[in-house]
């Protein structure tokens, strides 16, 4: 962790598609950081969100961002197989990084960043904004407090849908996502369950081995979906295990201003249970989080929920740790571990067997 930053950061966005619009929100209204910069290859794109965020710079070439002595921060809202080249260039042109989930292609890749950033001194972090959800962060405060006595189970869900109101992505926007080239992997259980993964880990701690069962949906022509799935784990806690499921349901019709997927986590203890509702959209008429202990179910009051929500705290926090000091949630090796978790799912539903990983917690 390199020196706390006394002025305001100065921030790039390196890549203006859809998603950038969240990552704007963390800085509204921010004195101690601002967006002056953003980069898209697409021209057309990047002066478009210029002139919505008013942001003064604005560049075609990466490279040129990396140059700019302005820039203290940049956010890689890039494919997958450019992550670990951009992140690199970037710590070694002395900013300190930012990169969207999932942190890389694969476990080479993610030990070169994490080898770079610790060399260089400076703030690495990938951006994973389901750990700052607020029914996530609130159900995590509780599990901590023992609301629920010890934790033996977690169960994670998510699958596809549609809406009359989400996010209209064209499929050529998406299309890099389904070449495991360009990808790393599936857009379900690699890419979007990256975020899964992030938060079972937060949860409940390193895991020690995991079986996984990944099919595949035709969705277009020649275009495959990984799910549905199955993953069982076993954390490093004593008798503590997790199962996660990603089904492929197209024509379930759900409330979304956002993505349509459906997304719920639910938490055993030995003596109650924390259910965590909703997230990217609405689907099952239920509070954003609940809590059954002696009998009773009890909804837990959450002010905030909306998925802008965790992106707005996910980067505020990067901020105050660059302005205050600390380590990031989800520091790289933190997010290294995470990326081992996730390859080891996918070595198990290959090789059909289960895969041992037996990680080490991260000393933060």
């Amino acid at each position: 962790m390199g020196e706390t930053m006394k002025k305001t950061i100065n921030v790039a966005i390196i890549g203006c598609g859809r998603i950038s619009d969240l990552h704007q929100l963390g800085y509204v209204g921010r004195e101690d950081a601002k967006i002056v910069a953003v980069c898209d290859t697409n021209e057309k794109n990047a002066k478009a969100k210029a002139k919505a965020w008013q942001v003064p710079k604005v560049y075609k070439d990466y490279r040129e961002v990396l140059k700019d002595p302005e820039i203290d921060l940049v956010e890689l809202l890039v494919p997958h197989h450019l992550h670990c080249s951009m992140t690199v260039q970037a710590l070694r042109a002395g900013k300190h990084v930012s990169v969207q989930k999932p942190m890389a292609m694969n476990l080479q890749e993610a030990d070169e960043m994490v080898d770079v950033a610790e060399k260089s001194g400076l703030v690495f972090r990938v951006y994973e904004n389901f750990v700052f959800y607020p029914p996530n962060v609130k159900a995590k405060e509780m599990l901590l407090a023992g609301e629920i006595g010890e934790p033996q189970m977690l169960r994670m869900h998510v699958s596809t849908g549609k809406s009359k109101t989400e996010w209209k992505v064209p499929l050529s926007a998406w299309s890099w996502r389904f070449n495991e080239q360009t990808s790393g992997g599936g857009e379900l259980v690699f890419d979007h369950g990256y975020h899964l993964f992030s938060l079972a880990y937060d949860l409940m701690g390193p895991v020690k081995r995991v079986n996984a069962w990944i099919d595949k949906s035709m969705i277009r022509p020649t275009i495959y979906l990984d799910a549905p799935a199955v993953l069982m784990f076993q954390f490093q806690g004593k008798r503590k295990y997790g199962t996660m499921d990603f089904a492929h349901t197209p024509n379930l019709e759900m409330e979304s201003i956002y993505y349509s997927d459906d997304d719920r986590t639910e938490i055993i203890g030995d003596k109650g249970i924390l259910i965590i509702n909703r997230c990217t959209a609405k689907t099952l008429d239920y509070p954003p989080l609940v809590l059954f202990r002696d009998g009773k179910t009890t909804e837990i009051p959450i002010d905030r929920y909306e998925w802008h929500d965790s992106f707005i705290d996910c980067t505020r926090h990067l901020i105050d740790v660059l302005t205050k000091g600390g380590n990031p949630n989800l520091d790289g090796k933190t997010a290294r571990n995470v990326l081992e978790f996730s390859l080891g799912a996918h070595q198990s539903a290959k090789a059909n067997h289960e895969i041992v990983i037996n990680q080490k917690p991260v000393k933060r």
